[in-house]
């Protein structure tokens, strides 16, 4: 028997399971680490809180699983999406990373437009440029901090700050790649031109390749910080998104997923290059060879629920912690006393700003129709019915696109959730699946790692030998109907506010 790792380096903390052939979770294992918000809008992390999280995750599931690390055929990565690592000629990390929710570059934004031209950009990186991708974060050094940006010698994602960590490689893979806006993504490969234009040099960025190909090997000095064996094959894994969809099985077409992480993402398969002219969804390889994805996110989704735990269920917290229960259960036991539509209380999950569809950092959390009658439950509710209307408008877009939508998968934590997942169902107007697994990205790039190393023949073949159908919950058709209502007032409500985000960021 072989096994498996995947290792998910999240923004809450980093995931590290082990897995058998056949996909069962053997061991797993999880370290958190801290977000650092030095001003609104800013989100920032220390790369090597995300190493040290890995060394003790590993070391943990291997202690737990009972096996050597000699039986671990191959190691898959995957990570946050979109942050800027750099770092200099001795690869000392020059600051802190700026990550995936950072909002500070929308002047970068106009300014890398500017230089490439609107349409070509999106022609090339079948993406406008965005505050969230790296190639805004790397402009906003070069124009704030100059002497960072001059002693610049590697610019890494993540995840791939941990594969030169483990390996010594610089090396990144395709689908998380697609995320820095630096790739010609119908071509599969960096652009020159894009490049060239905005300064970066070639030699900045790893060596790019397919998801499930071997990029390097754990190193003596990796092996003896992690208890792996040295020489054990590192493949190049993916964005968490697509990691997640090859762990959700969506990698033929008509299989669609509907992830509630700290984002939310509604993904979609594709075999050919699908792109939205107005940039609404994001256009990027998929982790499986020859294919693209479109995605549409909501910045917002998991953390406007951590956000409202944190901040308004003390009681929860602490009855939970008596119980030796998850919080968010009780949440839900809450929420789901509380009639759908929140008797018309409405909340718009913009904490971060937003992507889809708006592209907006200005955009800011808010709840609408607030009444005396209202109580906690009811906000509560409000704010999964919001992530849920915020992730109607990423798969509306995608069905106008002609992608099917045959089969929605819910994943993610907010996937554990049946109340979540029959919101879903309601405000969608589709039935919401479940698998097997729950591992998502872990499981995603540890099935890559297989491919890789030979457990499997191609992607979909493990994919087939490890994924199931688990559950099924229909939707409500009259309960679609009322929330129909409400989701129509929700997008209004945005084109009301959209000036009042720009002028109180303005104050």
């Amino acid at each position: 028997m072989s096994y498996l790792l995947g290792i998910d380096i999240g923004t809450s903390g980093t995931k590290t399971c082990l897995f058998d052939e056949m996909g069962n979770t053997v061991a797993n294992a999880v370290a958190e680490y801290p977000l650092y918000q030095p001003e609104i809008g800013w989100a920032e992390q220390e790369p090597e809180d995300w190493w040290n999280a890995v060394c003790i995750t590993i070391k943990e599931v291997i202690s737990k699983s009972g096996i050597t690390a000699d039986e671990i055929k191959g190691v898959g990565l995957s990570g946050q999406m979109h942050g800027a690592v750099l770092l200099d000629k001795n690869n000392n990390v020059l600051r802190r990373a700026i990550i995936w929710c950072d909002q500070r570059s929308s002047a970068e934004c106009d300014q890398i437009t500017d230089i490439i031209g609107k349409e070509r950009l999106i022609q090339i990186t079948a993406n406008p440029a965005l505050t969230g991708f790296t190639a805004s974060k790397v402009m906003w050094v070069k124009n704030n901090e100059p002497h960072i940006y001059e002693k610049i010698n590697k610019i890494l994602l993540p995840k791939d700050y941990i594969r030169f960590k483990l390996t010594g490689e610089y090396a990144t893979e395709v689908s998380d790649a697609s995320g820095m806006q630096y790739m010609d993504i119908p071509n599969r490969k960096w652009s020159l031109e894009v490049l060239e234009k905005l300064e970066v040099e070639r030699e900045w960025l790893g060596e790019l390749y397919e998801s499930q190909e071997v990029s390097g090997k754990v190193t003596e000095e990796a092996a003896r910080l992690t208890g792996l064996k040295k020489g054990t094959p590192v493949v190049g894994g993916g964005g968490d998104q697509a990691a997640g969809a090859v762990g959700n099985g969506i990698v033929r077409e008509g299989v669609v997923s509907s992830t509630i992480g700290t984002s939310g993402v509604v993904f979609a398969f594709s075999d050919k290059v699908i792109i939205d002219p107005l940039g609404r969804v994001h256009t990027f390889c998929h982790a499986v060879p020859g294919a693209w994805h479109v995605m549409g996110v909501t910045q917002a989704a998991g953390l406007s629920l951590k956000w409202f735990r944190d901040n308004f269920c003390i009681e929860e917290k602490r009855t939970a912690e008596l119980m030796q229960v998850d919080p968010y259960f009780l949440m839900d036991q809450e929420a789901e006393k509380v009639l759908p539509g929140s008797e018309g209380l409405i909340y718009l999950p913009y904490l971060m700003g937003e992507r889809t569809p708006h592209l907006d950092p200005f955009a800011r959390g808010v709840f609408f129709g607030l009444s005396a009658k209202h109580e906690k439950s009811h906000m509560l509710r409000a704010v999964m019915e919001g992530v849920v209307y915020s992730l109607r408008d990423c798969i509306d877009i995608i069905r106008d696109m002609g992608i099917e939508t045959k089969e929605v998968r819910a994943s993610g934590g907010g996937g554990r959730s049946s109340l979540w997942r029959q919101m879903q169902a309601d405000v969608f107007g589709a039935d919401i699946y479940t698998i097997n697994s729950s591992e998502g990205p872990a499981l995603g790039v540890a099935l890559l790692a297989g491919v890789g190393t030979g457990v499997y023949k191609d992607i979909r073949e493990a994919c087939d030998t490890v994924i199931k159908v688990k559950t099924k919950q229909e939707a409500n058709w009259d309960l679609y109907k009322k929330y129909d209502e409400y989701y129509k007032i929700y997008k209004q409500l945005y084109k009301s506010l959209k000036q009042d985000f720009v002028a109180l960021a303005s104050i």
